[in-house]
């Protein structure tokens, strides 16, 4: 029973990142239609921007006060990523609507830029993130240790689908954002601008990636590769969950994070890997519109 409930919490945990990673991919994919390669980079980013946080922490500001950076990470990490991501969409991915092949190939190069923008800033070898003193340890329960850092990560993401969910269904931009989802053409002959709607939504998905890559900083080292070991399990996420659906996302994210945890146990992750990607092509064979599909009205 110990070892099931770590397992499971472990779960819990890959499955808290992966959705964290994959709710913006939901939202410029799902919106969008827009393939973006260069979402693991505006992880980088936001990990980038802690460590830089913490530098100016440590130089500047005196030792008492480094407890606090990671709190402020947080949402400095959404806002650069966010504002990164708002110049691409201005300057590349709006000429590209409508066109998925030539935005994925595009979004690829922009990805290679940023890495290279990241080694000749910061360097190639990995940096790491020094966690605040109060996220070391963990909390023991019958016997069991749950690290502070994974709890954390659970909390924060809790935070931030909360906060979403406000956004979409409390603010009059989040409405718009849905109803250009449901339909585009609809919603612009009801006046709303799909353009900055386009554009929020592009900004809103890469800032919930950089605060996806500030969490990451609590589990090890950081390096401008980063984000290209989520990217793939991110777009898997987003189709298993049904494309542009975010409850489903949701489902999807924690489905294959206990899956994989538990998969691993008994084999060898590269073999879970395997295993986990034979579930997601069978299941997608069963219901390609994957787990969430959107009600419609339609004559036979």
């Amino acid at each position: 029973m110990s070892i099931f409930i770590a397992q499971l919490f472990n779960g819990l945990s890959l499955g808290s990142i992966l959705l964290l990673i994959a709710l913006g991919l939901a939202i410029t994919f799902g919106l969008m239609n827009i393939i973006n390669m260069a979402h693991g980079e505006f992880i980088m980013i936001g990990a980038y921007t802690t460590y830089v946080l913490q530098q100016v922490f440590v130089q500047y500001l005196p030792q008492s006060a480094f407890g606090y950076y990671f709190i402020l990470a947080i949402p400095l990490s959404f806002i650069v990523a966010a504002l990164i991501g708002l110049l691409m969409e201005k300057t590349v991915v709006r000429f590209l609507y409508e066109r998925p092949l030539d935005s994925l190939l595009a979004t690829w190069g922009v990805s290679l830029i940023l890495q290279q923008a990241a080694r000749s800033i910061f360097g190639a070898p990995n940096v790491a993130v020094i966690s605040p003193e109060w996220l070391n340890g963990g909390l023991v329960i019958a016997g069991l240790t749950f690290p502070y850092k994974r709890l954390f990560i659970l909390a924060l993401v809790l935070i931030s689908i909360f906060l979403l969910f406000l956004y979409l269904y409390k603010t009059p931009s989040g409405r718009r954002m849905k109803a250009v989802t449901l339909n585009r053409d609809m919603a612009s002959c009801l006046g709303v601008s799909t353009r900055k709607v386009d554009s929020a939504a592009f900004a809103l998905g890469s800032g919930f990636a950089g605060i996806a890559g500030c969490s990451l900083t609590l589990l090890g080292s950081i390096g401008p590769s980063l984000g290209t070991a989520y990217i793939v399990d991110a777009f898997m996420i987003v189709v298993l969950g049904g494309v542009g659906k975010l409850k489903g996302t949701m489902v999807a994210a924690l489905m294959l994070g206990i899956l994989s945890t538990f998969v691993e146990l008994s084999t060898s992750a590269t073999i879970a890997k395997v295993i986990v990607f034979a579930f997601v092509i069978i299941f997608l064979q069963w219901k390609p519109t994957g787990l969430v599909n959107t009600r419609v009205r339609a004559l036979d």
